[in-house]
C-alpha cells in the first residue's frame, strides 16, 4: 500500500471523477476527471508528520549533501519550513516572480552562491512552475540537486520539460500509484482506472 496515495485520497486533497461529463476544470479551463488540492494535508496532522518523513527519508538516502532546503510559493512553503525543521538545515522561498523593487530577487531568506539545494514542491503537473522555480534558483547562483513534491500527474509533458533542462525531481506518489490504490480499496472499478490512464497519457 502507498501510504502517500491513501493519505491523499482520505483527507480529499485528490478527488477522482471518471465520468467525463462531470470532470473538473483547472484554472486553466483544461477539463480534467482529477483535482488535487494538497492544500487539504496541512490540516491532517497525522498526514502531514508522515508526508515529513517521507521527504526527511529519502533526502537522508539521496541527498545527505543538501545545505539549503527551497520552497515554492505558496503550496511548497510549509513543507519546506517542516522539512527544513527536521533536517536542521536553513531554508528560503521562491516567489513566483521576482520582486520590482530592491534586490529584485525572486528567493526570500538567507542563502549563499553555490549551496547545494532542494526545491520543495507540493505538486507537478505540467512542470512549467517547478522549472520556473529552478529557474529562479539558478539565476541567483544555488546549485539545485532536485525537486521534490508530494504528487506527480506523470505527464509526458513534464518528463520532457524535465528532461530537456536536466533537471532531476522525484514525487512521492504518482497517478500509477494512486490509482491503484484506489482499485484496491474499490474507489474506482478497472474500467475507471483506464479512463483516467487514457486521459493522463494523452494529457496536452
Amino acid at each position: 500500500m502507498n501510504k502517500i496515495a491513501k493519505a491523499l485520497l482520505d483527507s480529499k486533497s485528490v478527488h477522482i471523477e471518471p465520468n467525463p461529463d462531470n470532470y473538473f476544470t483547472w484554472t486553466s479551463g483544461k477539463r480534467s476527471p482529477i483535482y488535487c488540492d494538497n492544500r487539504q494535508l496541512i490540516s491532517y496532522p497525522g498526514y502531514r508528520k508522515l508526508i515529513v518523513e517521507e521527504f526527511v527519508n529519502y533526502i537522508q538516502d539521496q541527498h545527505s549533501e543538501v545545505e539549503l532546503i527551497a520552497g515554492t510559493a505558496t503550496a511548497g512553503i510549509p513543507w519546506a519550513a517542516w522539512i527544513s525543521h527536521e533536517l536542521n538545515l536553513p531554508m528560503i522561498y521562491i516567489r513566483s516572480k521576482a520582486k520590482g523593487h530592491g534586490l529584485k530577487s525572486a528567493l526570500e531568506g538567507k542563502f549563499e552562491a553555490g549551496q547545494k539545494t532542494l526545491i520543495i514542491e507540493d505538486l507537478i503537473s505540467t512542470g512549467k512552475s517547478s522549472l520556473e522555480a529552478y529557474d529562479h534558483a539558478s539565476n541567483d547562483n544555488l546549485e539545485i540537486q532536485s525537486v521534490l513534491s508530494i504528487f506527480n500527474y506523470g505527464f509526458q509533458e513534464a518528463k520532457n520539460a524535465f528532461n530537456e533542462k536536466n533537471v532531476n525531481y522525484h514525487s512521492l506518489c504518482n497517478l500509477d500509484e494512486l490509482l491503484a490504490h484506489a482499485h484496491n480499496e474499490k474507489l474506482l472499478n478497472e474500467s475507471d482506472v483506464e479512463a483516467v490512464g487514457r486521459w493522463a497519457r494523452s494529457f496536452k
